[in-house]
């Protein structure tokens, strides 16, 4: 005994055998992402090392050029920082400053952040990072001595791993700055 089809047929549609292929918008390189995937490579360097002080990191990327687009350019420094080495991450480090105070901030202000810089230095030997990239400027001061006085309490082991985060953070937020135009 056979066995037939227990569905009735289905109509093929006229487009049977397409497929469909969703439309792909590719942004075009910036002008300022252009000169830099063209420049020379140690311009490129330099241009680099303005973000984040890593020979090793600015290499990395300079090699990989051109870049079609920013957010390229912006996963490809997520990817070097990843990579970074404690020698390289220090070497960053000791790039670092503190981020500027507002123009306004009161005298007892400048004298908590630097007490609590210092205290930062001590303990873990690098100047302390923190990328405010989303951080409204009237709160940016106290964000500052929340996080110092917050990873004051970290093993040091445990605050190399949030500094080279924020480092990341800090590296991918002056390029983009950078290469939107908006940057030095």
């Amino acid at each position: 005994m056979t066995r037939g089809s227990t569905l009735p047929a289905h109509p093929l549609s006229p487009l049977s055998g397409c497929i469909a292929i969703p439309a792909q918008t590719r942004s075009s390189p910036t002008p300022l992402l252009d000169g830099f995937n063209t420049a020379p490579v140690d311009e490129a360097h330099r241009t680099l090392l303005t973000c984040l002080r890593s020979v090793s990191w600015a290499r990395r990327i300079a090699d990989h050029r051109p870049y079609p687009t920013l957010d390229a350019l912006l996963a490809a420094s997520d990817e070097a920082a990843y990579d970074l080495t404690w020698a390289d991450l220090a070497e960053a480090l000791t790039a670092e400053t503190l981020p500027a105070l507002p123009e306004d901030a009161y005298g007892a202000a400048h004298t908590a952040l630097s007490a609590a810089h210092a205290a930062y230095e001590a303990r873990f030997g690098h100047a302390f990072v923190i990328s405010l990239a989303a951080v409204p400027p009237d709160e940016r001061l106290d964000r500052v001595l929340e996080g110092i006085r917050s990873r004051l309490a970290n093993d040091p082991e445990d605050e190399r791993v949030v500094a080279s985060e924020e480092l990341r953070h800090l590296g991918r937020a002056r390029l983009a700055s950078r290469f939107r135009g908006t940057g030095p």
